[in-house]
């Protein structure tokens, strides 16, 4: 029998309780409590004044077994720590709420951790659905989540058979590019990740495509000693801005694949005497809390809504529901601030 919930200390409500007092079947007040479309909207009201009245709340294990559903996505992401993977979390966790469905996030920090989760993730009677945050699944993988019948979707990542919701990261680069060609600039360096084996990700290396498509239109490039690789981390962007920027012909300008890069390359400026941005503009991606509290120029995505839609998307798949797009690109935006301005003059061709 579905129980729920009373508050006082009083005996808990059942779904028999409701349906007597409304006068129908337990059925129906469980077609009411789950929204479904077979139900006389007078007879609806009628159930829902009930539930109201009581005050009645299905048990969260009571519901699942009425379903014959977990109720619960499992959402994979890698580094969860870092600032924009927070805020696509709390995207998925709305979304998630909103549909009444329990997360279970599993954090993956190395290649070995990624292969396992993955290999194991796919259980039906555990899980309703899928959510692999900046992970693509290698077609065998792929091949066993898909297997089981589970739905996934893919947050900031690409498979061409898999449904996902990324943002324009090339567009984003090509847009970075673009508002310091219009402050003059020329010598444009790009602060990005080195690819991490056995991940997959993708952000780094289209966004630094996208500047390269900018400057190629004027005819310019970006020199090999102005372009610093490293694994992703606010230190070690310090690391690769100091090797730039103190080389003969700097740039006059560096684009960061991330504001938490962006961040070490400000800090580099600092440790070398350059002021921002009259020596050097600097300008991030991402648009994270601490950009706006620094006055970083940066590229707006939105974070939050890529995981809002990825959980809107997993829900339909998960009611069968198969009409919606295999690919949603959300578009990026300039976000001006205090760390960019015009070249210094002057700024010798390169």
């Amino acid at each position: 029998m579905l129980r729920g919930t009373r508050t006082g200390g009083r005996m808990p409500v059942t779904i028999g309780d409701v349906a007597r007092k409304a006068g129908v079947g337990r059925g129906t007040v469980s077609r009411v409590l789950n929204n479904r479309p077979n139900v006389d909207p007078d007879t609806r009201a009628r159930v829902q004044a009930v539930i109201d009245e009581l005050d009645f709340v299905p048990s969260t294990t009571a519901r699942r077994l009425s379903l014959g559903r977990s109720q619960t996505v499992a959402v994979v992401v890698p580094f969860l720590t870092r600032p924009s993977v927070v805020e696509r979390l709390r995207g998925i966790e709305s979304g998630l709420v909103a549909a009444g469905l329990d997360m279970i996030a599993m954090n993956v920090e190395s290649a070995a951790r990624r292969d396992a989760i993955l290999h194991d993730i796919a259980r039906p009677e555990r899980i309703d659905g899928l959510l692999l945050v900046s992970i693509a699944p290698h077609e065998e993988e792929l091949a066993r989540i898909q297997g089981t019948g589970l739905p996934v979707v893919l947050v900031d990542a690409h498979h061409r058979r898999v449904p996902r919701v990324v943002t324009d990261d090339v567009g984003g680069g090509r847009l970075a590019a673009s508002h310091l060609l219009a402050l003059g600039h020329r010598r444009i360096g790009f602060v990005g990740d080195v690819p991490k084996p056995g991940f997959g990700f993708a952000s780094s290396r289209l966004r630094f495509r996208g500047v390269e498509q900018a400057l190629r239109a004027e005819g310019l490039a970006i020199r090999g000693e102005h372009l610093g690789l490293a694994e992703h981390s606010r230190p070690n962007a310090r690391a690769s801005a100091e090797a730039i920027l103190e080389q003969t012909g700097r740039p006059t300008a560096i684009v960061a694949a991330s504001d938490t890069e962006a961040l070490g390359v400000l800090e580099a400026a600092a440790a070398l005497g350059l002021a921002v941005p009259d020596d050097l503009s600097v300008i991030g991606y991402d648009d994270v809390e601490a950009a706006d509290f620094v006055g970083l120029t940066t590229i707006h995505q939105p974070l939050a809504e890529t995981g809002e839609r990825a959980v809107a998307r997993l829900v339909s798949l998960i009611a069968g529901r198969e009409d919606g797009p295999l690919r949603e690109v959300l578009p990026v935006m300039l976000v001006v601030r205090r760390t960019t301005g015009p070249a210094p003059a002057p700024d010798p061709s390169p």
